[in-house]
């Protein structure tokens, strides 16, 4: 539907759709802390927290797969999940402040264990590629099945965690925040509750940004293809870059604001919730699709496969050595991230260009 269109346009209208996902993701993530505050965080309350927060993904990945441009659905899963774990770079250097570094503060065995999750997912996914493209049942693939199961039995032990670990101080660091972890949550609830903002008018403000936000994440998918077919771009490397940049704006936003609040590890578990969540992706592709999805995946998705890994193991490191020191105003940890991102990306460019 942008063929037509110059590309100046088109690029209007995937700047516009990005800023319709920052916005209308922000209200989406509150309405959610204030619902989840009010309505419990069970197993099934995980569940709906995790779709909810990945509104943006879902929609792209369910716009490419219709369209059968599996490139750019595969490229914004394992970009995205390369592309939010910088967010936590982000947040250390804009939303910390004080002496520690984010880690310092957020280190917990819950979190470990949630950084631990993502690499299980992501190793899945690099074992589901070497299968064969014609194993495919009723649309299903098993690597996507086997990758959602392993989700929902992994959200169930981290659940199971944080509602005690037989550990000193239940797995919490001594010096990390103050104040228990989800405290923030329970604050805009009160906040919510003080300006008279009850349950069911939470319900239609959640309902009217996820319509908004599916709206724009298709809007994004659409132009993004075209962009990236003018300025001669791989779908995957648009995709994992620019694409994933987009989607990953309301994680900066309320990340920010989970950490200037002082729940520091709720903005580290939004981080690694989300990023153990975006393969479970790779299921609803191939439904969508009919066709297996990873074994069709490209050198450069099992490149960006390997890099995710690396970033959350850097951050699980953090997280159990604790590094007190800052530098260039963010954690020793955050600044290899960041390095290692930026070295990643300039990898990404030239596997893509040798491919």
């Amino acid at each position: 539907m942008f063929d037509s269109l110059a590309l100046p346009i088109v690029l209007l209208i995937f700047a516009g759709s990005a800023a319709f996902v920052w916005m209308a993701g922000i209200r989406l993530s509150d309405t959610t802390d204030v619902l989840s505050s009010r309505l419990g965080q069970a197993l099934g309350g995980l569940i709906l927290l995790a779709i909810v927060t990945n509104l943006p993904e879902i929609a792209i990945i369910a716009s490419a797969a219709l369209s059968k441009e599996l490139g750019v659905a595969v490229g914004n899963i394992l970009g995205g999940i390369a592309i939010q774990t910088v967010v936590l770079v982000i947040l250390d250097a804009f939303g910390a402040g004080g002496r520690e570094p984010l880690t310092y503060r957020a280190a917990s065995l819950s979190l470990v264990l949630e950084g631990v999750l993502v690499i299980a997912m992501l190793t899945i996914a690099v074992m589901a590629s070497q299968l064969p493209t014609s194993l495919i049942v009723w649309r299903v693939d098993p690597g996507g099945l086997l990758i959602a199961v392993l989700w929902i039995a992994g959200i169930w032990l981290i659940a199971k965690a944080r509602s005690g670990l037989p550990w000193h101080e239940e797995g919490v660091a001594p010096g990390g925040q103050e104040e228990s972890r989800g405290h923030s949550r329970a604050k805009k609830e009160q906040m919510a509750a003080s300006k008279g903002i009850g349950t069911g008018r939470a319900v239609a403000v959640f309902s009217v940004a996820a319509v908004v936000t599916l709206m724009a994440g298709v809007l994004l998918e659409q132009s993004g293809e075209a962009i990236a077919r003018d300025v001669g771009m791989s779908g995957v490397l648009f995709g994992s870059t620019f694409l994933a940049a987009a989607t990953a704006l309301p994680e900066v936003s309320t990340g920010i604001t989970s950490v200037r609040m002082g729940d520091y590890q709720l903005a580290v578990s939004d981080i690694f919730g989300g990023n153990a969540f975006l393969p479970v992706l790779f299921l609803l592709a191939s439904l969508l699709s009919g066709a297996a999805v990873l074994p069709q995946a490209h050198d450069t998705d099992i490149y960006l496969t390997g890099l995710g890994i690396l970033l959350t193991a850097v951050y699980i490191c953090g997280l159990i050595f604790r590094p007190g020191r800052r530098m260039l105003h963010v954690g020793i940890d955050s600044l290899a991230v960041l390095i290692l991102y930026l070295i990643g990306v300039a990898g990404l460019v030239a596997v893509a260009l040798g491919g």
